[in-house]
């Protein structure tokens, strides 16, 4: 009966792809995997964020976010936009680069490590022990918390989305079950900054090891690599300072309590965002793959289709976002309005699902120069948070938010085109 089941969905999905111009087969594959583990993700952080709601007083909670902000820029340091490069480049066949890939993150994270120790000792002599400590604590993860997520990037450029499913559940789920078990133990800081490190640093080292050990990459290596990895980082460090201002302006100007609330008004989205983010995974390795011109015929009807989908989810949220606060976050109602303004968000990201990793799989035939074009959204989040922050406070930073993300799409539209243009010169000299 299970085998009649699967070879009826077989044969369905086959004839879709008449209409679709999709391999239905593939992508039902990978978003099965894919929104499982997304699904589950989702789940596990929902019930973590309603653990910490409850269990956390608000200004530790603002603190302990804030520090995590500043983190992650920090670990910029470690060369996150390998990550994409090395995603692209495996879907190609070229895996040679990978362990080197490693060893260089580790190295260039000491940059961050030393960065750590000077906001420290900066909180010290503002007499700030606090956060002092928190930042000399956390100086240690920073070569370590991201290099190792590498094996995600390559498994998904293998197309291995089972895989790399299994182990991004099983890391979130005795993740999220550590921190949980923490917050009930303790109120401590740094206690609960060091295991949430510790947890995630040491479940993905375990991931990575059994993903080589399973799956041995091969020696065939990629020259470019290194230098768009090198400046994808650099862009990155500029994206990721700047991106988290909301964070650092709003502690510096309104305490840790507005960050706490801040933070639960965008948790929602971001986990309804979750939702889809699989698109760009499963679509990057099968657009490197397949020609411009075939990807152009359905380009706009994709976009339309999934900002569609991003407004509908949009309006649902709005609506029922006020039940959600009252049963799961009611100490955080405060929430409501800005989250609801967040929401709109949502449209402009679910076309970015499409747009996003069409420039990502053929991002090497970017000029470099083209891509610092990515520090435009991020410019303009500056002046206008800088705008906002004092008159509309939370609010303004919304709006912020969405006229950035707007502008992402608008530079990834002219970069696509770019892409096209060289292309296309490229076909003509062949």
């Amino acid at each position: 009966m299970i085998q009649k089941i699967k070879n009826l969905s077989f044969r369905l999905l086959k004839k879709s792809e008449k209409y679709t111009k999709t391999d239905m087969v593939y992508l039902a594959k990978g978003q099965f995997w894919l929104m499982l583990g997304q699904g589950i993700s989702s789940l596990s952080s929902f019930l973590l964020a309603i653990a910490f709601a409850n269990l956390l007083p608000k200004e530790t909670y603002g603190t302990y976010k804030y520090v995590l902000s500043i983190f992650g820029i920090l670990t910029i340091s470690t060369l996150t936009g390998l990550n994409t490069v090395i995603s692209q480049t495996v879907a190609h066949g070229h895996e040679g680069i990978l362990l080197k890939s490693l060893k260089i993150k580790i190295k260039y994270g000491v940059l961050g490590c030393l960065a750590s120790l000077g906001i420290a000792v900066y909180y010290y002599l503002q007499h700030n022990s606090l956060l002092a400590m928190a930042f000399l604590l956390i100086s240690i993860f920073v070569p370590l918390m991201d290099s190792f997520t590498l094996y995600v990037a390559y498994l998904q450029g293998k197309k291995l989305f089972k895989e790399s499913t299994i182990y991004l559940t099983y890391n979130r789920l005795i993740a999220t079950a550590i921190m949980a078990a923490t917050l009930f133990l303790t109120k401590n800081l740094y206690i609960i900054l060091s295991v949430y490190f510790l947890s995630w640093i040491i479940l993905r080292y375990w991931a990575w090891k059994n993903s080589l050990k399973k799956f041995p990459p091969n020696s065939v290596g990629d020259s470019k690599v290194m230098g768009y990895g090198k400046v994808s980082s650099l862009i990155g460090l500029t994206a990721s300072l700047i991106g988290s201002l909301d964070m650092i302006l709003l502690f510096h100007y309104m305490g840790a309590v507005a960050v706490a609330i801040y933070s639960f008004a965008i948790i929602p989205v971001q986990q309804f965002r979750r939702l889809f983010n699989q698109i760009p995974t499963l679509a990057m390795p099968k657009f490197a793959q397949r020609p411009i011109v075939e990807i152009e015929k359905l380009f706009w009807k994709r976009i339309f289709f999934l900002a569609f989908i991003g407004g509908l989810f949009s309006l649902v949220y709005i609506i029922i976002a006020p039940f959600v606060f009252k049963i799961f976050f009611p100490q955080y109602l405060d929430s409501i309005r800005p989250s609801q303004i967040f929401s709109i968000v949502m449209i402009i990201n679910l076309a970015l699902a499409v747009l996003g990793p069409l420039v990502n799989s053929r991002i090497t035939l970017v000029p470099k120069k083209m891509l610092y074009l990515w520090n435009i959204p991020s410019i303009i989040l500056v002046i206008s948070i800088s705008l906002t922050i004092k008159s509309l406070g939370i609010i303004g930073i919304m709006i912020s938010q969405i006229l950035s993300t707007a502008s992402t799409f608008v530079i990834s539209y002219t970069i696509w085109q770019k892409i096209k243009k060289i292309d296309k010169n490229n076909s003509s000299i062949e």
